[in-house]
């Protein structure tokens, strides 16, 4: 969900607006997705790098995830929807890391739609935590080298009861991924949209998906 800075910017407006217009844009996304009758929505939220930001920004979007799961969460909940927050708990404040368990708990057993929201979550330490716990496990002799493959390492992804991306769609026109679901990804479509975040609209996800469904999905064969 890239672009909301530059949003403000071209509005004469300061950054944390920009990160309040994302907000709504994600909220008429997630009512996009399941009017399309889509099974799962994976959104980059705040990254392990944007701790880098001024702490006055890092501030607002902390702000605003409380804001989004206060004023959100329960009609969530009640419309079927689960919840998932993939990313390191460490380093958060406790309220932030009690807002997120109570997310995910009250949420838990919903199966009409799926929101994950990557937060404090970088792909390269998604694997890193992985190959840690890898490691303890053979360590223990729970595992042996030899166990060692692809599905093994899977299991332990903050991902591992989400099924592989199909589509990975960045906004703003930036041609990279940014450390967004770098296993998950793997064979993932993706797709760049000249668009900045808060003004991304049911048209442009269908847009989307339109295109995405003209590829040809090959996973290496011919």
């Amino acid at each position: 969900m890239d672009g909301n800075g530059r949003w403000a910017a071209a509005r004469g407006l300061p950054r944390a607006a920009g990160h309040r217009e994302g907000v709504e844009a994600l909220r008429r996304t997630v009512e996009a997705c399941r009017d399309l009758n889509l099974d799962h929505l994976t959104v980059f939220s705040f990254s392990t790098e944007n701790w880098r930001r001024p702490p006055a920004e890092v501030a607002a979007l902390f702000d605003l995830l409380r804001l989004y799961v206060k004023r959100d969460l329960k009609r969530l909940v009640q419309e079927g929807v689960r919840i998932r927050v993939l990313g390191a708990r460490e380093g958060l404040s406790d309220d932030i890391v009690t807002l997120i368990n109570d997310a995910e708990t009250q949420s838990k057993h919903n199966t009409s739609f799926n929101l994950n929201i990557a937060f404090n979550y970088g792909g390269r330490g998604e694997i890193v935590e992985a190959a840690r716990g890898v490691a303890q496990a053979v360590a223990e002799g729970k595992m042996s080298p030899e166990d060692v493959t692809e599905d093994a390492l899977g299991r332990f992804m903050w991902t591992a009861d989400l099924p592989d991306p199909d589509l990975v769609l960045r906004t703003s026109g930036e041609l990279r991924i940014s450390n967004f679901l770098l296993w998950g990804a793997a064979y993932s479509e993706l797709m760049f949209m000249d668009v900045w975040w808060p003004d991304f609209s049911q048209a442009h996800l269908e847009q989307a998906i339109d295109a995405f469904r003209r590829r040809d999905r090959r996973y290496g064969g011919a």
